[in-house]
C-alpha cells in the first residue's frame, strides 16, 4: 500500500497567553491519501484553521507547535529549517486561504502575484515560459479570458474572481497537497458553487490530494472523500464523509449535523447544540463535549476519563465512550441541562 501524501502523527499545537496555555491542536493524528479530499469540519475555536497552519508551517509567536510529526512525501515538516520549508509551499503544497482580498497583494499586478509564485521555484524559467504557465493556470482556474486579468490588481476585480486567482496561484506549481481553509466564505452562494467547482476541477486536474477546512458540512458532503470532526482541538471522529453523515458515532458529530436545514425532511425547527464552545485554555476534565451532551447525564466516565479514538467500524472511528447508544436516540443530541440553565 502507498504511503499517504501527508502522515500526522500526535500533533500538538499551543498559544500561550495571559490566561494560560492553550492548546489549539491537541494530540491530532491523521493520514491523507493521494488524490483524495479529507473535510476537516467543527465550531469556530476548535482548531481546524491552527491544524492547516500548523502543516503549513505558519504558527508565529506566542504559538508553537510542541509535539508530533507533519509528515509530507517522506519528509518531516516539523524538522525542516526555514528555509527548506519555504521551498515545500507552494510546490509541495499549496493553500487557499479564506478572504483572497487580505490573501492578495494590493501593490501587485495579478500576473505579477501569479508570476511570483512560480519564479519563487524556478528561478530561471524564461520570462514568456513563466506568462504562459500563469495564464494557463488562471484559465484553468475558471478565469474566461485570464489575458485581461494580467495588468489588473486585486481590488479590481470581485470576490469570486479574487479566489479564483488564489486557486490559480495556489495550483499553478502542480502541488501534491492542497489546504483550503474556509475558501467560500466571504462569497455569495452563487459564486460559491462556482469557486468550489473550480476548486473541485483544479484539483482533479493536477491529482492533488486536498485538505479542506470548513464549517459548511453541506460542502464536506459533496466534496470530500472523508471527514474529520474536531472538537475541543482534538479529532473526535472520522470516517467515510457518507458513512459519518448518514450514522453519527459521535454526539457532537450528531449536533453538528441537527443544525442544518434539510430540504427532505418536515420540521419546523433546527436543533442547536446548546452552550457554547468549551475554553481551551480550561477544558473540563474528562470529554471535553461532556458539559453538552445527552449521553453524558453526568456519567463518572464522561467526567474523569478522556475517551480515546476507537474503530466503530466501516471504517470509522469515534472518541466517545457510548457511540452505540447513539443511534438509540431519536433526536438530535443536546445537553441533559443546558449550561445556561445550570
Amino acid at each position: 500500500m502507498a504511503e499517504p501524501v501527508l502522515s500526522i502523527r500526535g500533533l500538538s499545537t499551543e498559544f500561550r497567553t495571559r490566561e494560560g496555555v492553550v492548546r489549539a491542536v491537541d494530540d491530532v493524528s491523521l493520514d491523507v491519501e493521494a488524490a483524495t479530499t479529507i473535510g476537516i469540519v467543527g465550531e469556530s475555536g476548535s482548531g481546524k484553521s491552527t491544524l492547516g497552519m500548523s502543516v503549513l508551517g505558519l504558527i508565529r509567536p506566542p504559538g508553537h507547535v510542541v509535539a508530533g510529526e507533519i509528515v509530507f512525501k517522506g519528509r518531516d515538516l516539523l524538522r525542516l529549517r526555514s528555509r527548506d520549508l519555504r521551498t515545500v509551499r507552494g510546490r509541495g503544497i499549496g493553500a487557499v486561504f479564506q478572504n483572497p482580498q487580505t490573501s492578495l497583494d494590493p501593490s501587485l499586478t495579478i500576473g505579477d502575484q501569479v508570476s511570483e509564485a512560480i519564479l519563487a521555484h524556478e528561478p530561471r524559467l524564461a520570462r514568456d515560459t513563466v506568462r504562459g504557465r500563469g495564464l494557463e493556470s488562471l484559465a484553468l482556474a475558471g478565469i474566461p479570458v485570464p489575458e485581461s486579468l494580467w495588468k489588473r490588481y486585486a481590488f479590481e476585480l470581485s470576490g469570486g474572481m479574487r479566489q479564483r486567482v488564489m486557486i490559480a496561484i495556489a495550483t499553478v506549481n502542480h502541488p501534491s497537497l492542497l489546504i483550503a481553509d474556509e475558501p467560500t466564505t466571504a462569497l455569495d452562494v452563487t459564486t460559491q458553487i462556482q469557486v468550489i467547482e473550480a476548486f473541485r476541477q483544479r484539483q482533479q486536474d493536477i491529482g492533488a490530494a486536498t485538505l479542506l477546512i470548513t464549517h459548511n458540512l453541506g460542502l464536506v458532503a459533496e466534496f470530500c472523500d472523508h471527514v474529520a470532526v474536531m472538537y475541543g482541538g482534538r479529532i473526535v471522529e472520522t470516517g467515510p464523509s457518507h458513512m459519518v453523515f448518514a450514522r453519527p458515532s459521535h454526539p457532537y458529530t450528531k449536533g453538528l449535523l441537527g443544525c442544518v436545514p434539510r430540504v427532505d425532511v418536515r420540521s419546523e425547527t433546527l436543533s442547536p447544540i446548546p452552550g457554547n464552545p468549551p475554553n481551551l485554555a480550561a477544558l473540563p476534565s474528562g470529554c471535553a463535549f461532556q458539559p453538552r451532551c445527552l449521553l453524558s447525564r453526568g456519567r463518572a466516565k464522561c467526567t474523569t476519563e478522556h475517551p480515546a479514538l476507537r474503530p466503530t467500524g466501516s471504517g470509522c472511528t469515534s472518541a466517545c465512550h457510548f457511540p452505540e447508544e447513539l443511534t438509540q436516540l431519536t433526536s438530535p443530541v443536546a445537553a441533559h441541562t443546558s449550561p445556561a440553565s445550570s
